[in-house]
Parts: structure tokens; C-alpha cells; sequence
């Protein structure tokens, strides 16, 4: 049974007929609330709900053949339940790899979530960038094809960190980690040679963003930081439309679903009510990884 861990009632989900799309926006844990953020500003009267797999969580640590198959078995029970009209997918390790699948699988639209390598391209002088990223959607072909496609005059700097996602957790919960251990992760992006320096550094994580703040006081000198999140909203509006006019959501319309709800504690409800996520349910589908 999903249960509503505010009120301590069964959430039912809303089925009643309305005028604005559900908007499910998914991520193996919180970082994809920095993407749900941006969604919310563009279409402020839809109802949303945003799941995380906690159970699953990290992605990074899947093979390939896991992600497919987790992703896939968790996104049909979401979609059974709650029937969204669009689908974000707000995880850059997912999205590279598990797009296709969906888009094949499922008869309504999808938006992933890629290293910002193009516009990062773009915004670069020195023509030295980084990718900030997982050590999953470092290793993905589809991030190289990214980087030949678009960067291939630049020297791409890949970085694929196993602690920020964690680190990123604790900072959105009220208990962040020392600014020690934020240097261990942030010194590699930074490069500086006769050539030049590191002038861009994309945030190849949705859960990145979330320190952003702190990255930018802790870097050894300016760069311009590309946040994915939102051109992904401006996505989102591009295939269903912007808001119906007279129509705002309320408390009722937004859900935050977690596949375990492991440490769901008050500093998290807290953050995910100042998010606009009043009510937390849990949709209970464990992780059995193979032997």
C-alpha cells in the first residue's frame, strides 16, 4: 500500500478528469528535484509527481543490463499508477542509456536529461571544458558521441564522481558535508596549463546543482557552471504547451513517491514541502540485484 507519510493515510492517487497534464518527473533519488524545480516554474498548473528509486539508488552502481531492466520495471508501475501524460527522466546516467527503451515501450513522450556538452561548447573561450558527471555517464558512448558531435575542437575534461550525488543528498536533508571533502571532488575539474584554463564546467548530475552555491565558493577561480535543468523545462513546453489559463495547482496535485523511503526523516520533509512537494507516498518496489 502507498502510504502518505505526512498525513499517515493511504494516498490515493487523483483520478478525476482535468485540464492540465500529470507530469511525472523521475530520478533514481533527489538530484532530479533541481530539474522538477524548473518544470514547476514553467507549468505552474500542472499536477506533478516526482519519484525517486531510492531502492536503486545510486544508478551508477548498475551494469548496463540492470539500469534497462530496473528502470523499466519501476517506470511501468509508475505509469500504471499515476498516468502521466509526459515523462521526465531527470538522471543524466539513466537517460543515456535507457531512453530508447522507453520511448519504444511506452506510448507517450519522454524528456532526458544529457550532458550539456553542446552548450558548453559554446560558452567555452579557452576551449577547455568539464564534464561533472557520474562515473556511469562518463563511461556511456553516448557521452563521447556528445563530445565528437559537438566538442570536438575543445579539450573535454571527464569527471566521473562517486560521492557528489551522496554528498548532494545530505546538503538537500540539513546535513552537509565538509567543504574538505566538496574540494576532493571539485579540484579535478579544474585545469590550468600554458594553453589556458577551465572557463566552463557542466553539471552532468542532476543531484550537482543542488551544491552549486558551495562549488562556486570553494572553485579555485570563475567559471561559467551550465545547469541542464532549464532548457529541459523550456523542452517540456515545447511539446505540450504552456499553462492553461485559470488553472493553479494545489497541495493536492503535488506528490513526492519513493520506491523504498529509506531516511525520510523531517529534514527531507521539510525540504521537499519548501520544494512544493507537500505529501510523500511510498510505491514499494525492492532492488534484487542478480547474483
Amino acid at each position: 500500500m502507498r502510504v502518505d507519510l505526512l498525513a499517515g493515510t493511504a494516498y490515493i492517487p487523483r483520478v478525476m478528469p482535468s485540464p492540465v497534464p500529470t507530469i511525472l518527473v523521475f530520478d533514481s533519488g533527489l538530484g532530479g528535484l533541481t530539474v522538477f524545480s524548473e518544470v514547476l516554474k514553467a507549468r505552474p498548473d500542472a499536477r506533478f509527481v516526482y519519484a525517486a528509486d531510492d531502492a536503486g539508488f545510486p544508478y551508477g552502481r548498475l551494469n548496463e543490463a540492470e539500469l534497462v531492466a530496473r528502470v523499466a520495471v519501476v517506470m511501468e508501475r509508475l505509469i500504471d499508477v499515476h498516468r502521466p501524460q509526459m515523462v521526465v527522466v531527470a538522471c543524466n546516467t539513466a537517460s543515456t542509456l535507457v531512453l530508447p527503451h522507453l520511448r519504444a515501450r511506452f506510448p507517450l513522450p519522454f524528456v532526458g536529461t544529457v550532458p550539456a556538452i553542446k552548450p558548453a561548447a559554446l560558452a567555452t573561450k579557452s576551449k577547455k571544458i568539464t564534464v561533472l558527471a557520474t562515473p556511469g555517464t562518463v563511461a556511456r558512448d553516448y557521452t563521447r558521441d556528445l563530445i565528437e558531435t559537438y566538442a570536438a575542437g575543445c579539450e573535454v575534461n571527464l569527471i566521473g564522481s562517486r560521492r557528489l550525488a551522496g554528498f548532494a543528498e545530505a546538503e538537500l536533508t540539513g546535513a552537509p558535508v565538509s567543504d574538505a571533502d566538496l574540494l576532493c571532488e571539485l579540484r579535478p575539474c579544474f585545469i590550468e596549463d600554458g594553453a589556458g584554463r577551465t572557463d566552463v564546467v557542466t553539471l552532468s548530475c542532476t543531484h550537482y546543482p543542488l551544491l552549486l552555491d558551495r562549488l562556486r565558493g570553494l572553485a579555485p577561480w570563475p567559471v561559467t557552471w551550465i545547469d541542464p535543468a532549464p532548457a529541459i523545462a523550456r523542452r517540456v513546453v515545447q511539446l505540450i504547451g504552456g499553462p492553461v489559463p485559470g488553472h493553479e495547482a494545489d497541495e493536492n496535485e503535488m506528490v513526492a513517491v519513493f520506491t523504498e523511503g529509506r531516511g525520510i526523516e523531517a529534514g527531507l520533509r521539510e525540504a521537499l514541502r519548501a520544494k512544493g512537494l507537500p505529501a510523500i507516498a511510498i510505491e514499494p518496489l525492492p532492488f534484487l540485484q542478480a547474483q
